[in-house]
């Protein structure tokens, strides 16, 4: 069917195309638009892309129609191969799944307006192997003990309802994190190489949300470079620390969301939205001000690790240079509410770090 192409081309303007596509047979229709979006998806998957991330860009168009289509295209490559990487696999089985049956009308605009998006994508540096791909290395990560106590500590500072609790199990958790990373570089093999993962960064407050990531980041020996319109950060690090760096910033968002819709004000939109930039501001600085200070508590216990700790840090900057040969420093966000502003490193204060 040539109708497709044509208004990928541009030959044939969006509106005439569906106009096209809803009069002409839906059996033909149906398969032609499925084969299209598919090969799309494909072409993304071996440009580097994971269904996590494709999925996160696409459902930031506001359309489940196109996430779910994202789903399902993701699902039928992944049946095509016989060893799937376990990280990818999981990606995938989490993806959520589509409820009832759109609109024909409303399924034909998300499917051909998704093809569009989907060819505006550049191709990205591949982190994980795709199906089909031959195995990566076998990587070291966080020890599983390690993660679950982790995992346990945070999961009771994000259910508590007390501020002081839920501090403490915070501080507990970075405790443990950061004890974790020393005890990785002791035992590191001298050709251990720095890794990348790219962690998601929703809207609202995108750029506020990747300060507080890139302040977990910094005091856990890890780097990050934040690509705003295709929703996610790269953080450059030792896979343990990298493991750490996740769960504790996953944790520490919920408990800032939290505590914001707890004190935030009332009535006035713009209000509103001022107070909650400066809180997450004020959060993302505070936070940092304490992870750093636990993690040089735990390093000052180990005086003559320091040298080898900077040399980690040089090559984990020479990878992120590799990657991203031309990066710019992002402006910091205003902050336009003294009101958020103290509350957020109020906030941050009573945040669980361990």
């Amino acid at each position: 069917m040539t109708i497709i192409q044509d208004v990928l081309r541009g030959d044939l303007s969006y509106e005439d195309g569906l106009d096209a596509l809803t009069v002409a047979p839906a059996g033909e229709v149906d398969a032609e638009l499925d084969a299209a979006v598919s090969q799309a998806v494909d072409q993304l998957f071996r440009g580097g892309w994971q269904p996590a991330e494709l999925y996160r860009v696409v459902a930031r168009l506001g359309n489940p129609l196109q996430a779910h289509r994202v789903t399902d295209a993701a699902r039928s490559y992944f049946t095509k191969f016989p060893n799937i990487d376990p990280r990818w696999r999981a990606q995938v089985e989490e993806l959520p799944s589509a409820k009832g049956h759109p609109d024909r009308i409303k399924g034909l605009d998300a499917a051909l307006s998704l093809l569009l998006e989907l060819r505006r994508l550049p191709a990205i540096e591949k982190l994980i192997p795709a199906p089909g791909d031959a195995p990566g290395k076998r990587l070291r990560g966080a020890d599983n003990r390690v993660l679950e106590r982790v995992r346990a500590l945070l999961a009771k500072a994000e259910s508590t309802d007390f501020p002081a609790e839920a501090e403490a199990f915070s501080a507990k958790a970075q405790e443990l994190i950061a004890r974790h990373s020393i005890e990785e570089v002791l035992t590191a093999a001298p050709d251990e190489t720095p890794l990348a993962r790219r962690v998601g960064v929703d809207h609202p407050y995108e750029s506020e949300k990747a300060s507080l990531l890139d302040a977990v980041a910094r005091a856990n020996h890890c780097h990050t470079v934040w690509s705003p319109e295709l929703a996610f950060s790269t953080v450059f690090g030792f896979d343990a620390d990298i493991d750490g760096v996740e769960l504790l910033y996953t944790s520490l968002l919920v408990q800032a969301n939290r505590a914001m819709a707890r004190d935030e004000p009332v009535k006035g939109k713009a209000r509103i939205k001022a107070f909650r930039r400066s809180f997450l501001v004020a959060y993302a600085v505070r936070i940092g001000e304490r992870l750093e200070r636990a993690t040089r508590q735990e390093i000052a216990q180990h005086g003559d690790l320091l040298p080898v700790l900077r040399g980690r840090d040089l090559r984990v900057r020479e990878a992120v240079t590799r990657s991203f040969p031309r990066t710019v420093r992002a402006r910091g966000s205003r902050v336009d509410s003294l009101e958020g502003w103290e509350s957020g490193r109020a906030a941050a204060d009573e945040a669980e770090l361990a």
